[in-house]
């Protein structure tokens, strides 16, 4: 979904703006964030919503979210 790459590179000052320029640059990526992903950053799971902060040195991550029972 992004053309092979581990890591890609955006700018973003919060989470919502992340999965915003994630989608404009990767529009693989559209449906899965679409469907709904956890965002990681520096290993710690947010559950803020879209408007947590975030700083350059930071590593984030974005998981599938699961469905099923």
């Amino acid at each position: 979904m992004t053309d092979g790459l581990e890591k890609v590179e955006v700018e973003a000052s919060n989470t919502g703006e992340l999965l915003d320029a994630l989608a404009k640059d990767y529009p693989a990526l559209v449906p899965v964030i679409e469907a709904g992903v956890s965002i990681a950053i520096d290993g710690r799971i947010i559950a803020t919503g879209l408007m947590e902060p975030l700083r350059p040195d930071q590593e984030i991550y974005l998981m599938q979210r699961l469905k099923g029972g």
